[in-house]
């Protein structure tokens, strides 16, 4: 499902880009989208026939133009080359000047888009949802969180909003069971690398599948929907930040037998709607992981890595 993007550019411009960028100085993070200013505005997926451009934020009004021949990661994307192209931010929008043929200019809820040995093209901004977003706990499921308490968790601390924070155990332990867990990283233009919207699902403890502001980039195990340090997702289906994203996660728990691993713990992974990871081997617990690889099941953990990152709609049936 997609939407027009609205955004707000014209004349208060200069003004809203300002005093975003000092909002920003003090907080570092933004948790809404009223207060991110122009920058966040600008920044996002947009469409058109056959491409798909992914345009990231990178603060003090510097944009990073990602160009995806065939349509967006996850919608159309050749899985070939892509093009990048740096830019600026400009009184109407953003400017990014012409590098081998390829140049962009954003303007209102447009991204115009030069392309060498052939007709410019005019994409449109959108806003993709996960298929899975609002996904209810099928019948036998254990709800984990549901925005009334966070009981299910120890620590487990809920927002104002009725949100869960990072750094919750859950109480509950499990073996092999399907979780659906949905998640929303904070708009952090200035920050980089895994000081960007950091966090981590850990299944049972042991497996991560890193949560993180991966929006445009390369898609490494140590970005979103890595497995960390065993495997990188198949395609990086990393929304925008402050876009609510999914994760609905098939884990095989490993098999013991007087204390020795005979069988390895496995994993499928499904992003946004999208299946970046299809019954992957875990030979080893990923690295950070708070408990060790061992007999006998495991919690929820979902880490403090310092970056405000929530949660909802947390559920977990047990296979």
């Amino acid at each position: 499902m997609t939407h027009i993007k609205k955004l707000i550019l014209g004349p208060l411009f200069s003004i809203l880009m300002f005093q975003s960028a000092m909002a920003a100085d003090k907080a570092g993070a933004f948790l809404n989208a009223k207060d991110a200013g122009s920058a966040f505005q600008i920044q996002g997926e947009y469409a058109g026939k056959r491409t798909g451009v992914q345009v990231i934020a990178l603060g003090d009004g510097k944009f990073r133009a990602v160009i995806h021949k065939g349509g967006l990661p996850g919608a159309g994307w050749d899985k070939g080359k892509k093009i990048e192209l740096n830019g600026a931010a400009t009184t109407t929008g953003a400017d990014f000047p012409k590098a081998n043929g390829w140049a962009a200019r954003v303007t209102g809820a447009k991204l115009r888009l030069t392309v060498p040995g052939a007709d410019a093209q005019t994409l449109e901004a959108i806003e993709r949802k996960s298929p899975t977003l609002g996904g209810h706990p099928p019948k036998g499921a254990i709800v984990l969180f549901d925005g009334t308490d966070a009981k299910q968790f120890k620590p487990g601390k809920i927002t104002k909003d009725g949100l869960l924070e990072q750094g919750a155990n859950s109480v509950r332990h499990f073996q092999s069971h399907r979780l659906h867990i949905e998640f929303r990283l904070p708009f952090q233009p200035k920050a980089r690398g895994q000081g960007r919207g950091n966090s981590g699902c850990y299944l049972q403890g042991r497996y991560e599948v890193q949560m993180l502001d991966s929006f445009g980039l390369a898609g490494k195990h140590n970005e979103c929907g890595g497995i960390y340090t065993i495997k990188a997702p198949d395609v990086n289906m990393c929304f925008p930040p402050l876009a609510w994203q999914t994760y609905d996660i098939d884990f095989t728990a490993a098999q013991f037998k007087d204390g020795k691993k005979t069988k390895d713990a496995r994993m499928t992974v499904i992003h946004n709607g999208v299946k970046i990871h299809d019954n992957v081997k875990l030979p080893n617990r990923t690295r950070a992981s708070p408990n060790p690889e061992a007999p006998g099941p495991g919690f929820l953990h979902l880490q403090n890595h310092g970056n405000p990152v929530r949660y909802r709609n947390i559920w977990v049936l047990e296979k």
